[in-house]
């Protein structure tokens, strides 16, 4: 037999694919997650969406599980993709560019036993800082092919938001140069653009990296519901008091 140095010709072999494409979300998630901030503003009566309700929101809108985790990178899940949830206030999150995203509380103190106040060098606390986030990573990608951050952009009253996700990464701490700021905060901007791309805070260890709003994001505008009457409400559910049961431990003599 001849050897031609040709490759051999393979069966397609099936890629992972993710949960939708980035940005991609399916087509009735808008109107599922307009929904339910409808509810949650009619129920509650004030414009309060945090993270934990975030994260069951957005998995409900998906049809994903929700499974809070200690990490906080993969507190939603669908088959091979997971996302960390975020939410950010802004007062027109149509117009927002950029935002700042808390990714949690990175010692290089507890980790490494390494001083780091500003005494301490700059850059070898910013790689130690990185080097927490991306063991982060790491661990969560051995688990999840797509590792994902989706970010809900809010107004104050919750009458407008943008959605948007990106790809949860590493970070080569060559690339980033540190130094300590006035605040004592220390700071890592991007070496070749100057840009300010990470905050790391000496006292409570916590790290903030700062992200782009993509122009497709996604803009959802919200009508205002009128509150729900607490007793009309107990009314529908045909509540009396027989629901209620009291009782009185009786102190011992």
């Amino acid at each position: 037999m001849e050897n031609n140095n040709q490759s051999p010709k393979l069966r397609t072999v099936n890629k992972s694919v993710s949960a939708f494409p980035l940005n991609q979300f399916p087509k009735d998630f808008p109107f599922l997650l307009g929904k339910e901030i409808i509810y949650l503003l009619a129920s509650k009566g004030k414009p309060e969406l945090e993270g934990s309700d975030w994260e069951n929101i957005f998995a409900n809108c998906i049809g994903a599980d929700w499974k809070p985790s200690n990490v906080g990178l993969d507190d939603v899940v669908m088959g091979n993709t997971a996302w960390g949830a975020k939410t950010v206030k802004a007062k027109n999150p149509s117009k927002q560019k950029k935002i700042r995203l808390i990714s949690g509380r990175n010692s290089p103190n507890y980790s490494y036993g390494e001083r780091s106040d500003q005494k301490a060098d700059a850059k070898l606390i910013g790689k130690l800082v990185l080097e927490i986030w991306n063991e982060r990573v790491s661990s969560i990608r051995e688990k999840y092919k797509h590792l994902r951050t989706v970010v809900l952009l809010k107004s104050d009253d919750l009458s407008e938001v943008a959605v948007f996700e990106f790809d949860t990464i590493r970070y080569d701490y060559e690339l980033y140069d540190w130094e300590w700021n006035k605040r004592g905060n220390l700071i890592g901007t991007n070496i070749k653009t100057g840009e300010l791309c990470f905050t790391w805070q000496p006292h409570g260890s916590q790290f903030t990296i700062n992200e782009e709003v993509p122009e497709n994001c996604l803009i959802i505008k919200i009508k205002q519901p009128e509150k729900l009457d607490k007793n009309e409400v107990l009314k529908a559910l045909g509540f009396d008091k027989s629901w209620i049961t009291v009782s009185q431990k009786l102190k011992e003599k």
